[in-house]
């Protein structure tokens, strides 16, 4: 864990606070420092996907039904 000090705009800490529900500034810019490196994983992974650089076998039918069981 590491300690930092920062400027950030009111607006958005409020807005980070609304979107994680979280009541303090610590763990809502944490969820929403967390979500963004998955969002970036996620991107990453699509990336190599569409470029053809994974053996990633599933078919589109089970993509699917995974995309299902997250929602």
């Amino acid at each position: 864990m590491m300690r930092i000090t920062i400027e950030i705009d009111e607006k958005k800490v409020r807005e980070i606070l609304q979107k994680t529900g979280q009541k303090k500034m610590s763990p809502a810019l944490a969820q929403a420092l967390d979500e963004f490196l998955e969002n970036g994983r996620r991107r990453e992974f699509l990336a190599r996907v569409m470029e053809g650089k994974t053996d990633y076998a599933a078919t589109n039918e089970e993509l699917e039904a995974m995309s299902q069981l997250g929602r």
